[in-house]
């Protein structure tokens, strides 16, 4: 979305519900869960003012229960979705290039 418009999409890393063992495993593999396939998972991209009753609908759902607001749309950064990390730094998540290798270090 935010590379076909005049856009940005501003994520908040605290916000997006990744599993304990997600992220766990990621760790070990050194992977990023932001580039890791997710089954079941869908965003939906709504008015911000209808955004707090679409996810209380949501999470009266069992399924929805992890539902979250995870970011928003912006006119900073242009074309560009920016991470806000959980230690407060920011940095851009490119579209993913190839197959996701796991970093040696």
């Amino acid at each position: 979305m935010a590379r076909d418009t005049r856009l940005g999409i501003e994520l908040w890393e605290k916000k997006i519900p990744v599993l304990e063992e997600v992220v766990g495993a990621c760790e070990l593999l050194g992977l990023d869960p932001l580039y890791v396939a997710n089954e079941g998972v869908f965003i939906a991209v709504v008015a911000k003012d209808k955004a707090e009753a679409i996810l209380n609908n949501l999470k009266t759902d069992p399924l929805g229960r992890n539902a979250a607001i995870v970011g928003e749309i912006t006119a900073n950064h242009p074309r560009q979705v920016v991470l806000q990390s959980n230690i407060g730094g920011r940095r851009v998540v490119n579209m993913p290039i190839g197959e996701q290798l796991p970093r040696i270090c």
